[in-house]
């Protein structure tokens, strides 16, 4: 990877809708210079795939939270299809400490959130973080440029 193709990343991430005109721009070099790059990083799996950034309060999802969830290794080939399924599941991470999984969530409201985490504990033991405030939302991994 050289300094193009990481300024290529960093906008991708503020502007995943950006065209190839204005990526080209930025990085002075040409539209058919970008595309290539851009599928020369997306055969690497550096860049899996484009996004929209949702406002889920406006779409009616009040509660964001986090669910640690205790589960038995033996439990995870019917965990993973389970949680897959589950729509308001944002992420689920494999993660170390006393608690095995740790699940981002929104709902509509916490009765909601509540019946999930009733599903949940068929698994293990739960413990549940609400979110009241994000100071820094998911903004990608910046990368530094070359010196």
């Amino acid at each position: 990877m050289d300094d193009i193709d990481m300024t290529l990343l960093n906008t991708l991430q503020k502007e995943g809708r950006a065209s190839l005109k204005k990526l080209a721009a930025t990085c002075f070099i040409s539209s058919p210079a970008v595309s290539a790059r851009l599928q020369r990083l997306e055969r690497k799996g550096l860049i899996q795939g484009y996004q929209s950034i949702l406002d889920y309060k406006k779409m009616g999802y009040h509660i964001k939270a986090y669910v640690s969830l205790e589960v038995k290794p033996t439990d995870k080939p019917a965990f993973y299809p389970f949680i897959e399924s589950c729509p308001n599941v944002l992420e689920c991470d494999c993660v170390t400490g006393p608690y095995s999984m740790l699940l981002k969530v929104v709902f509509p409201s916490t009765d909601e959130l509540d019946s999930f985490i009733g599903l949940l504990q068929k698994f293990g033991q739960t413990q549940t973080q609400i979110v009241f405030s994000t100071p820094v939302a998911s903004r990608g991994l910046i990368q530094e440029l070359g010196e």
